[in-house]
């Protein structure tokens, strides 16, 4: 992996998920630009009795924001091994619409500054993907029983990283807040 940097090949390796893969795709889409932000994110998730491990990598050159993702598929009666599937995207700043930070507090009375968030969702949008949220739509009148369609938003969610200190620790959190705040700074130099 000679384009990536120590930082960033270390943080693969920490993160322990298939290190050279994530390595391997993530400097093909760099293209041989250097990362002057990275953030690494692995996450475990169950599903039933089944656990399901990916990563999230998101890497900040001087021109775009490169998103990896790997997730594993254990073998089944279709594929009798293992595999993995690699996607990565590379976007360019200007394509950037919005980087959203979620902020989770733990006793908020007791919050002084400094003293971060106990969890923060990332969410960065450049229009490819949208989420549709629907609902009855009402008018107001509760003995109303016309029909009134359907109301809703479109929330962009083209890539949300989601980092809690009790699961991965406050050094994780922190991390994520200062990857998310030098693309946000990025966004501004487009």
């Amino acid at each position: 992996m000679p384009a990536l940097s120590t930082t960033l090949r270390d943080d693969l390796h920490r993160a322990g998920y298939y290190p050279e893969l994530v390595g391997e795709v993530l400097e093909l889409a760099l293209a041989g630009e250097d990362a002057v932000a990275h953030l690494v994110h692995p996450e475990t998730t169950f599903d039933g009795a089944e656990v399901r491990r990916h990563v999230t990598v998101l890497a900040l050159t001087a021109t775009r924001l490169v998103v990896a993702h790997v997730d594993d598929h254990p073998a089944d009666s279709e594929h009798p091994s293992a595999s993995a599937q690699a996607t990565t995207e590379a976007v360019p700043l200007r394509e950037l619409r919005s980087v959203a930070f979620t902020h989770v507090m733990s006793d908020p009375q007791q919050h002084r500054a400094g003293d971060g968030a106990s969890e923060l969702t990332l969410a960065i949008g450049w229009g490819a993907v949208s989420r549709v949220d629907l609902e009855p739509a009402t008018c107001g009148d509760p003995q109303c029983e016309a029909d009134h369609g359907m109301t809703g938003s479109i929330t962009p969610d083209d890539v949300v990283v989601r980092v809690s200190a009790a699961a991965e620790g406050r050094e994780a959190v922190l991390a994520a807040m200062a990857f998310g705040r030098t693309l946000s700074a990025a966004t501004t130099r487009r």
